[in-house]
C-alpha cells in the first residue's frame, strides 16, 4: 500500500472527497469559526488559545470580520475552504454566514466542507445546503452512525456530500472495524482516517491512555499508522472511499503546500521563496527618523527600482534583495542581515543571519 511522502501531491484516488483533493494541493483556506465545543474529546489537538474562543482564524490569521477572512483567502488564491472549530454547528448562524460570504466572494465553484460532531436536524441540513455547503464531515462521538443516520440522509437529500472523519485510535480497532460495516451502504460517501497525533494540547490525556510517540520527526501515536493501513485494506470493497492521512503528510505536506501557495502569491519583488518554502530577503536595521534618507541613498547606490527596497516601520528595518544586501555587507559599518520569515499573514520570523561583523 502506498502512503504519501511528506511533500508529495499524489493523483486523487477513485472516490476521494473533493475537500481532500484541494487540501493536498494546499489550496484550501482553513477557517476556524468558533472554539465552542461541548464534547471534551481527550485526543483533541486544539491549543489552549483557541479553546472556547469566539474569535475566527483564517489559516493562522486572527480575524474579526469576514472581510479579513476573504482577504486571507485571496492572499493564498484559495480554491475552497474547510470550516472547522470547536464545533461550527454550535455557532450555526456564523457558519451559515461564512458559507454565504465565501460563495459570494469566490463564486459557486469555491468548494466548502465543514466538520461537526452534532447530529444535525433536517432544517439545519436544508439551511446548510441552501447556503452552498458542498461537503459535511461528521465526527462520531461513539464510533457509530446510529444517532447520525437521519442527519446523513437529510444532508444527502439537500445536495451535500457526506463523510466521516476520525482519528485512528490504536486501542479502538474492534470498534473501528465494526464501524466499517455500519458505513457500508449507509449513504456515507467517504471515511477519512487521520493518524492520531500527540500534541501539547492532548499529551496528558494520551499519556493516561498509554500512547507513545511513534518516533522520528512525526508527532504520531505509536500503532496508529499500522491500524490505518489495516482498516484501509478491510474497506477495499465497501461502498465508501477510505482515505488514511498520515501525520507527516498532513503537517509537512498539506501545510507546507499551503504555505508555498501563499508565499508564491504574496512575494514582494525583492523577496525569494526558499527550498523550505519560507520567504528570504536582505535587511538593514534602521530607525524611523533615518529611514527616508537611508532608503533614498541605498536606492541610488544599488540602482534599485521602486518596490525593490522598502522600509518596514513595524520591524524598523530596510528590506531589499538578499543579493544586494550581500554585495554591500562588507562595505557598511551597520548590521546587514538575511531575514527568513514564514509566508503567513503575521510573517513569523524564522531566523536572522548576520552578513557582516556589525551587531
Amino acid at each position: 500500500m502506498h502512503l504519501q511522502m511528506a511533500s508529495e501531491i499524489s493523483p486523487p484516488e477513485a472516490g476521494e472527497a473533493e475537500g481532500c483533493i484541494q487540501c493536498q494541493k494546499g489550496s484550501k483556506l482553513v477557517l476556524f469559526v468558533t472554539g465552542k465545543c461541548h464534547w471534551g474529546c481527550d485526543y483533541c489537538p486544539l491549543s489552549d488559545n483557541r479553546r472556547e474562543t469566539p474569535d475566527m482564524f483564517a489559516n493562522e490569521r486572527r480575524c474579526s470580520t469576514f472581510d479579513e477572512v476573504i482577504e486571507e483567502g485571496k492572499a493564498m488564491r484559495a480554491t475552497g475552504t474547510g470550516i472547522t472549530g470547536g464545533d461550527p454547528m454550535l455557532d450555526f448562524s456564523k457558519t451559515i454566514e461564512a458559507i454565504k460570504q465565501l460563495k459570494t466572494a469566490f463564486g459557486e465553484g469555491h468548494h466548502i466542507h465543514c466538520y461537526t460532531s452534532i447530529p444535525i436536524k433536517d432544517e439545519q441540513a436544508k439551511a446548510l445546503g441552501e447556503a452552498g455547503l458542498d461537503e459535511l464531515r461528521f465526527h462520531l462521538l461513539d464510533l457509530s452512525i446510529k444517532r447520525y443516520q437521519n442527519s446523513i440522509d437529510s444532508a444527502r437529500k439537500h445536495g451535500i456530500c457526506v463523510g466521516i472523519e476520525l482519528p485512528a485510535e490504536p486501542d479502538k480497532e474492534d470498534k473501528l472495524m465494526a464501524l466499517l460495516h455500519e458505513l457500508n451502504n449507509s449513504g456515507v460517501q467517504f471515511l477519512n482516517l487521520n493518524e492520531l497525533e500527540i500534541t501539547v494540547g492532548n499529551q496528558g490525556n494520551m499519556d493516561v491512555r498509554g500512547f507513545n510517540l511513534a518516533g522520528g520527526i512525526t508527532a504520531a501515536a505509536e500503532g496508529s499508522s499500522e491500524l490505518g493501513i489495516r482498516l484501509k485494506k478491510a474497506a477495499k470493497d465497501m461502498s465508501f472511499h477510505l482515505k488514511f492521512c498520515t501525520a507527516t503528510y498532513k503537517d509537512a505536506g498539506q501545510l507546507r503546500n499551503r504555505f508555498k501557495r501563499r508565499g508564491e502569491a504574496t512575494l514582494r519583488p525583492y523577496e525569494i521563496l526558499s527550498d523550505d518554502d519560507t520567504i528570504v530577503f536582505g535587511a538593514i536595521p534602521c530607525s524611523l527618523e533615518d529611514a527616508s534618507d537611508d532608503v533614498f541613498e541605498l536606492r541610488e547606490t544599488l540602482g534599485l527600482m521602486d518596490g525593490w527596497i522598502r522600509y518596514d516601520a513595524s520591524t524598523q528595518r530596510i528590506e531589499m534583495p538578499l543579493s544586494a544586501a550581500e554585495d554591500i555587507a562588507e562595505h557598511l559599518t551597520v548590521p546587514v542581515q538575511m531575514v527568513e520569515v514564514h509566508p503567513t499573514h503575521e510573517r513569523l520570523e524564522v531566523g536572522i543571519v548576520h552578513l557582516n561583523e556589525q551587531r
